[in-house]
């Protein structure tokens, strides 16, 4: 018999029974829903509103119910409503009358939300640790790409000289991002929903502020009908899983290109790459496609609540019963493939003679060409066109810029002298950018520095 049944003159169909479980995917928070249950029997019994027996006998018979499902011993009833229902009369048939006690000053509505708050809690912590392991091989492979010149994009054409270990750090500062996200994501959804009851709190003398203590939240939500009706945190994370996920296909996309023959920047490990079933010279990139195509699937995650919670009022309403299945898939989506794409990356192998030798065509150094003139006095707007006519020329001639003599740059301008040679070099093109955050030497050992305090911060 179902645990609200008293108001209801006959049987709930089987199939509504089947629609309304959930059971099948809520399991997954029994540690959450017994650890909260645990805190709940805590302060009632500290209350005076169950007696020291009472408390006692609901505590250990948790403690039982928690060993034997991580043992095997106790498997979840497909039959059960929700793992809330599960434990509640699995207890009472345990220790009796007691377990029917748990409920005391507590709905359904405010467990669902602590148990939701504290399984997003764990799971942020371990996102962060796979984002920091991420973050290590991305350290790893950028101080000893440093000088690593290769050709930098934008439109996907060449466009200026820097260094492989600059690209990299450009990711490591979007998945430093990632990881304040999530801890502010964090600390915004540690308050303690428990005792705002079904809508309206209880009549019960319970004390909130203590079952958050015991549950190591920062404070008890400050309004009952928010308590148990937001699912701000849900959606805030799934923003937060979405955006590493984009930052993770952006880097796949690189990854797929850089491996192809057209560009050959980059050899994946044998161990994170596959074959085809016909063409035995393939090495394929599928571990990035497969992050890549995994991205709209957590996109779809976060739609999918977003869309479920738009029109509800207040409180609770049943349609938030389809946050955990989002959230969940999610949370295994992201933890997978960032288990995976570190790893990969760490073991990647960089062909820097090839990015060197793409990095010596398509005029890259042309900016810098232009500069040069700007430094003798030229104003840039003049400097960019005589470099540009520059440009023209060397495609009519087959040659590339350093490729001229001195006679065909002074035909074009006479503040063109022997020292341009240099200028223009691919090294000096890319060291000669002293600005903070650009390519040059200094400034990549400058955000080497700080990715390396941010990942020994995150050891601590």
């Amino acid at each position: 018999m179902k645990l609200w049944a008293g108001r209801f003159a006959k049987e709930t169909d089987s199939r509504v029974n089947d629609f309304n479980s959930s059971i099948s995917f809520d399991a997954r928070m029994y540690r959450e829903d017994i650890q909260g249950s645990v805190a709940h029997a805590t302060m009632l019994g500290e209350q005076g509103i169950l007696t020291k027996e009472e408390t006692a006998s609901i505590i250990e018979g948790l403690g039982g119910i928690l060993a034997d499902i991580e043992s095997g011993a106790l498997p979840f009833d497909p039959e059960a409503e929700d793992i809330h229902m599960f434990i509640e009369a699995e207890l009472t048939r345990r220790i009796g009358d007691a377990g029917k006690r748990l409920h005391t000053a507590r709905s359904r509505n405010d467990q669902v939300a602590l148990d939701v708050r504290l399984y997003l809690r764990r799971e942020i912590t371990a996102v962060r640790g796979l984002v920091t392991e991420l973050l290590s091989a991305l350290e790893k492979q950028a101080r000893a790409n440093k000088c690593t010149v290769m050709p930098g994009y934008t439109h996907l054409q060449r466009a200026q000289p820097i260094t492989f270990g600059h690209h990299l750090l450009a990711y490591a500062q979007m998945f430093m991002r990632d990881d304040s996200r999530l801890a502010d994501c964090a600390r915004r959804m540690n308050e303690c929903p428990l005792g705002s009851g079904a809508l309206a709190g209880t009549t019960h003398p319970i004390n909130r502020a203590r079952t958050a203590e015991l549950l190591d939240f920062d404070r008890p939500t400050a309004n009952s009908l928010d308590g148990v009706a937001d699912r701000d945190a849900c959606i805030e994370l799934l923003s937060a899983l979405s955006l590493i996920m984009l930052h993770l296909s952006r880097f796949s996309e690189e990854i797929v290109l850089w491996c192809s023959w057209e560009f050959k920047f980059v050899e994946l490990d044998d161990a994170y790459a596959t074959g085809s079933s016909i063409m035995p010279q393939k090495k394929n990139p599928d571990v990035a496609e497969l992050v890549r195509g995994k991205t709209g699937r957590v996109y779809g995650d976060l739609m999918a609540l977003l869309t479920a919670m738009k029109g509800l009022p207040l409180a609770y309403n049943k349609d938030m019963q389809e946050d955990k299945e989002a959230v969940f898939d999610a949370i295994d989506t992201v933890k997978l493939c960032l288990s995976t794409f570190a790893p990969m990356l760490a073991t990647m192998r960089v062909l820097s003679a090839n990015m060197r030798r793409a990095a010596s065509g398509g005029f890259i150094n042309a900016t810098d060409c232009a500069d040069y003139l700007t430094k003798k006095g030229m104003p840039f707007r003049d400097a960019y066109k005589i470099t540009g006519t520059l440009v023209a020329y060397c495609i009519g001639h087959g040659k590339t810029l350093e490729a001229l003599t001195l006679d065909e740059f002074q035909a074009h301008s006479p503040l063109f002298e022997n020292d341009v040679f240099d200028a223009i070099a691919l090294d000096t093109c890319v060291n000669g950018r002293v600005s903070q955050g650009g390519p040059g030497l200094s400034s990549v050992e400058a955000q080497l520095a700080q990715l390396h305090a941010f990942l020994q911060g995150a050891e601590k």
